[in-house]
């Protein structure tokens, strides 16, 4: 199987030009992806291209990571309803940092002939000359052709329209386009749907320039079974800086992927080859309830981004997530998990003469009196690092806490608090 049959059976080519298959299995290609840098780090929506360019490196091409510095304090309208906010160039630099070190995990920049390149568009586009631009390049682009574009069309009939500036993106992209092309022999580009207008003005650009056949590939734009945004959840966007997203909330993410989408999300999001994801989509047909793909998809895919380390605090983290042992994990890794939950704190010097379970629930806010707090302690209703809470009596020293740390308090189901030992 060559690249592109591998890309077809992960359902990963939505569109692509004419002769590109063949392109692929005789050539050895540069092929670049463009990286958005107006956050300060790449989401889960970003694995898609990260991930071509690493199968693309893997099978013996050229990577062009491109990092839009340029365009980004333009803004592309592609798959947006309203114009974004403009960064400054000082906000695109320091953001551009941090998804260079984000694209490390899955490209190399240091293995010779097939190294990938890290670029930034800044570098040409900054110093382009206007009339020389609209001379050169924009007189190979009609207006009609322009307002084609879906983007373009779906902004224009949107309440707000499009502003000439993120009108002129589709210009600025076939150039991206042009210039690798002219310094690098880029004769690829691959991106979501959404940019294939943006990618066949570029190779059309190169075409009447060059006379050369350049070639693009774009890959389906994901949605879950329930046709929301793939990466969006009830707490916001899944980030892939660990600072942002917790390796222990990344792997959350991918393990409560729906029954529907989890096959194809381990053809989008990993390496294995197709026998290995045949048998886990028997797996999930026969016994969904072991969920054996979803942990599957979510070891690789955090092991990918954050690391094999990080991968397996995930996934002893998640076990104790799911009615585990406390008193196994580290604290660390446990404030990890409990992130979102709230907190307070207690002295060492107060543990040394022990400290009643009923007061530090009222302290807690667990509940709101001691007589609550007895009252929840006798029907079972308290529990201290997962251990249910019998004795309506029992007081606490530091001996209780997990790793002299901290405790877990939990009120019922759900309700949970994390008192942290204050150091004298």
């Amino acid at each position: 199987m060559n690249l592109y049959q591998e890309l077809e059976w992960r359902s990963l080519v939505h569109a692509s030009t004419e002769g590109l298959p063949e392109r692929l299995a005789s050539d050895k290609l540069t092929a670049y992806a463009g990286f958005d840098p107006t956050a300060p780090s790449l989401h889960v929506g970003s694995l898609m291209p990260m991930m071509a360019l690493a199968r693309l490196q893997r099978a013996g091409h050229t990577p062009i990571a491109l990092i839009g510095g340029g365009t980004s304090l333009i803004g592309d309208p592609s798959g947006k309803s309203t114009e974004r906010t403009l960064l400054t160039s000082e906000q695109v630099q320091i953001n551009s940092v941090e998804i260079r070190n984000q694209l490390s995990r899955f490209l190399d920049f240091e293995s010779g002939n097939q190294s990938a390149k890290l670029l930034n568009n800044a570098d040409w586009l900054g110093t382009l000359d206007g009339m020389e631009f609209l001379r050169e390049i924009g007189k190979h682009f009609t207006v009609n052709s322009m307002l084609a574009k879906e983007s373009v069309k779906r902004r224009l009939e949107s309440e707000d329209g499009i502003s000439f500036t993120e009108f002129s993106y589709l210009l600025l992209q076939a150039y991206d386009f042009l210039v690798l092309h002219d310094k690098f022999n880029c004769t690829l580009q691959v991106g979501g749907s959404d940019q294939w207008g943006n990618i066949t003005a570029g190779c059309d650009l190169i075409r009447r320039l060059r006379s050369d056949k350049v070639h693009g590939l774009v890959f389906p734009l994901i949605t879950t079974a329930s046709g929301e945004k793939f990466g969006k959840t009830e707490s916001g966007t899944i980030w892939l800086d660990a600072n942002l997203t917790s390796p222990f909330r990344f792997f959350q993410f991918f393990l409560n992927t729906d029954d529907v989408d989890v096959i194809k999300y381990l053809n989008f999001f990993t390496f294995l080859d197709q026998s290995t994801i045949s048998d886990l989509a028997k797996s999930a047909e026969i016994k969904p309830e072991h969920r054996e793909a979803q942990r599957t998809l979510a070891s690789e895919a955090t092991q990918l981004v954050h690391g094999l380390d990080q991968m397996k605090r995930a996934q002893r983290a998640s076990e104790v997530f799911f009615g585990g042992d406390l008193k196994k994990i580290p604290a660390d890794d446990l404030l990890m998990i409990f992130d979102d939950v709230p907190s307070s704190s207690v002295s060492a010097e107060a543990l040394n003469q022990g400290i009643p379970l009923s007061e530090l629930l009222v302290s807690s806010g667990l509940t709101s009196s001691k007589s609550e707090a007895t009252r929840l302690i006798r029907g079972g209703g308290i529990y201290l690092n997962e251990r249910r809470v019998t004795n309506e009596k029992e007081r606490l020293t530091a001996s209780e806490a997990i790793d002299g740390l901290l405790f877990v308090l939990r009120k019922g189901a759900k309700q949970k608090h994390i008192v942290k030992i204050l150091s004298e």
